[in-house]
């Protein structure tokens, strides 16, 4: 039998952030973010520091001066994570075609 890896933990604390991510709802739409395809990266160190890269469906989104910190407060919430960053980008811009399935059935699109 073999122990835990030295990726397991950082792994799970990924899976966490991403649960987290997934509770976060475009206040436009009725879907998360995350399916949405609003993230574009998710980076996890094993301090447990998250940086998220991130973009809106709009540069002209009415949310863009409060909605970052929204989203580092939901990931802050998630046990192990030591420092909560979201950095927002807008290349490239987003479009419908990163949205999940599970976004477009939602959406009804699919």
């Amino acid at each position: 039998m073999s122990g835990p890896q030295p990726g397991d933990a950082s792994e799970a604390l990924r899976e966490r952030v991403i649960a987290a991510l997934r509770s976060v709802y475009d206040p436009e739409l009725p879907v998360n973010i995350y399916d949405l395809g609003l993230v574009y990266g998710v980076d996890v160190e094993p301090s447990g520091e998250v940086t998220v890269r991130m973009t809106l469906t709009a540069p002209g989104c009415p949310v863009a001066q409060f909605f970052p910190a929204q989203v580092e407060a939901a990931l802050a919430a998630v046990p192990g994570v030591t420092r909560a960053r979201v950095e927002l980008v807008w290349d490239p811009p987003w479009d419908a075609s990163r949205m999940s399935e599970a976004a477009r059935v939602q959406l009804g699109l699919a």
